[in-house]
């Protein structure tokens, strides 16, 4: 089978809209939460969210594709633009050797509301002829692949939190299993709205607070839900031995992927976490490299019950002393969670945390779950020695999915 390396990367974020300025934010522990300003909370027991800033459509498309596409496809096109240029892919590989996988857990919902709104007040023929094509989650995939004209598949992944993790992993077998020689992947959400915001707070999901420092709380005893975030992540995957040949930039090997489902509930983890530590263990075994010097990119949400879940899921695929020696963090303490994005934007952490040698910490961890017994990186990042990271999601019904990432 054909080895996979990362070439590219690309991230619109609540730390940042280009991969520098994020990795700095991240390895810094700022906290990209704060009041919501992109709708009125009033109403609302949600006051936080880590919300995408400065952020201009224009620097990545043209007024048209702006005015004939919802947010989330915009994150999109910013993502892959950034990675596709830095990875120089476009040109060294046929048309048809190259395709698109960008993951989304919803899709158009701005959208979706504004376009309602019309209809009940104005009638169906306010209803913008482009509402569909904007609404649906493939057309991240499909407005990147018009751009670059990739021909080769172009997919939307839909697994809810677990969306970005799937379309990367996916796209290293298409190319693993000799498919096309380079994807363009990862996951993309905008769901920072007043309807999602409702549901997500009427499922008792959200974390209430008002203090975005006290918020979004991963493997604290004091966690009560996770704060909504948004944006893109990408990554450009290319098959090794052409990477080489044409002397790319190689960031890492994506060596390992693991897929499965809980088959359990809508949206709570199994109890004994037996999806998500398959998931891990499937992508380790893929990746077949025995060290304890790992990062591992927790899911991590903040949740009562996800956190004690994963906890179990890493000693079940680890093994229990392995579990205490590698280095653990949630980066999602400080970009709350990006739901169909998470996935991707963990990847690149996990990337530049392995290139760097640098752990992120999980920031605002002051009150440990006697539960959540691992090492998880509190406050502040550490430099330490790495040959592997994994990053790890879980999303609403049962989808659990992990990736591996070794030195070259």
């Amino acid at each position: 089978m054909n080895r996979v390396v990362v070439t590219g990367m690309g991230i619109v974020s609540p730390l940042g809209n280009d991969v520098p300025t994020f990795w700095e934010n991240v390895k810094n522990g700022c906290c990209g939460i704060a009041p919501i300003t992109k709708f009125d909370t009033t109403d609302y027991k949600v006051k936080v969210a880590a919300e995408v800033k400065d952020f201009d459509p224009r620097a990545y498309m043209e007024k048209m594709d702006v005015l004939h596409s919802d947010i989330y496809t915009q994150f999109a096109v910013a993502a892959a633009t950034q990675a596709v240029e830095e990875s120089g892919i476009i040109g060294t590989v046929r048309d048809e050797r190259i395709g698109v996988y960008i993951g989304t857990g919803i899709g158009g919902i701005q959208t979706f509301m504004d376009e309602h709104k019309k209809l009940m007040e104005k009638g169906p023929r306010k209803v913008s002829p482009f509402f569909i094509p904007m609404m649906i989650a493939n057309m991240a995939s499909g407005m990147i692949a018009m751009r670059y004209q990739c021909k080769g598949a172009a997919l939307p992944s839909v697994t809810a939190c677990a969306s970005g993790s799937n379309a990367i992993g996916e796209a290293m077998r298409v190319i693993r299993h000799g498919y096309a020689d380079a994807m363009i992947a990862g996951g993309s959400e905008a769901t920072v709205n007043a309807l999602a915001a409702a549901g997500f707070s009427t499922m008792q999901a959200l974390s209430f607070s008002e203090d975005p420092n006290a918020a979004s709380l991963p493997f604290d005893a004091r966690r009560s839900g996770f704060v909504m975030g948004e944006g893109a992540g990408v990554l450009v995957l290319e098959e090794y031995e052409h990477a080489k040949a044409r002397g790319a930039k190689i960031y890492a090997e994506l060596s390992g992927y693991g897929v499965t489902c809980d088959a359990y509930h809508m949206t709570a983890p199994h109890p004994e976490a037996e999806g998500g530590a398959r998931a891990i263990a499937d992508a380790l075994k893929e990746t077949n490299k025995d060290t304890d010097n790992v990062y591992y990119n927790a899911h991590g949400t903040g949740t009562p019950m996800n956190d004690k879940a994963e906890t179990i899921a890493v000693k079940k695929a680890f093994g229990e002393d392995r579990a205490r020696k590698i280095s653990i963090s949630s980066t999602k303490s400080m970009t709350g969670h990006m739901l169909g994005a998470a996935g991707a934007a963990e990847a690149i952490i996990s990337v530049l945390a392995l290139r760097d040698g640098v752990v992120p910490p999980t920031i605002n961890l002051l009150e440990p779950d006697p539960e959540c017994d691992l090492d998880y990186t509190p406050l502040t990042a550490k430099e330490r020695k790495l040959d592997m990271a994994v990053s790890t999601s879980l999303g609403f019904g049962g989808h659990n999915a992990s990736l591996a990432f070794r030195t070259i």
